[in-house]
């Protein structure tokens, strides 16, 4: 069972990594929102689901542990397929998926390309009482069961940046950004990135 790879990013496109570890090449299935964040030639820490079937061994690779695990909670409904469960990690985040369970709102999934109104409804379903949705601290703040931050900052720091530089980003980031805008690990992944980015540039100009 292949259940992390940790090595450096080969190509990135459409919905697929390459990632080079020791001179092998693990072709990985992901969401656009790691794939648009991977860099070629960058260091990369994927969290992976290895699906076997008779034709085939897939990999499907996400940023953090959340998303993994609901990934696997996913799959586990009938009828939903690993492609499908990507597809509702690429359209949503796990926080909204736990939101969207807990309100019991089959509308939400009904929403993402492939999955149909009977397989919506068993998602609300089969995964009820699976996933915590998380609450607002009295800051303002997302607090959500494993940590958004802690999430984020894991991603950053697998995808090259040092824990320094990456969290004094996110800590901006937390500070400026509208906590809804931020609610979500992908959300606030895409946020720190941006201003990452020029922090980048002024480190190498300095």
């Amino acid at each position: 069972m292949i259940s992390s790879l940790r090595g450096r990013v080969a190509s990135a496109s459409g919905g697929t990594l390459v990632v080079d570890v020791a001179g092998v090449g693990y072709l990985v299935h992901a969401t656009p929102a790691f794939v648009l964040s991977s860099r070629q030639g960058d260091d990369v820490f994927v969290h992976t689901a290895l699906i076997v079937r008779e034709d085939a061994m897939t990999l499907f690779g996400f940023a953090t542990r959340d998303e993994l695990d609901v990934f696997e909670l996913l799959i586990g409904v009938t009828g939903v397929g690993p492609k499908s469960a990507l597809g509702v990690l690429s359209a949503m985040s796990p926080i909204e998926v736990a939101r969207a369970v807990e309100s019991d709102d089959d509308a939400a999934f009904r929403r993402v390309s492939g999955i149909g109104p009977k397989t919506a409804k068993l998602i609300t379903v089969s995964l009820a009482g699976k996933l915590v949705a998380p609450v607002v601290a009295p800051s303002g703040a997302p607090v959500a069961a494993g940590g958004i931050a802690d999430d984020v900052l894991a991603a950053l720091t697998g995808l090259g940046w040092s824990e320094k530089l990456a969290g004094e980003a996110l800590a901006e980031t937390l500070e400026t950004a509208d906590p809804v805008a931020a609610a979500s690990v992908p959300a606030l992944l895409r946020l720190t990135l941006a201003r990452l980015g020029p922090a980048q540039s002024a480190a190498r100009a300095r």
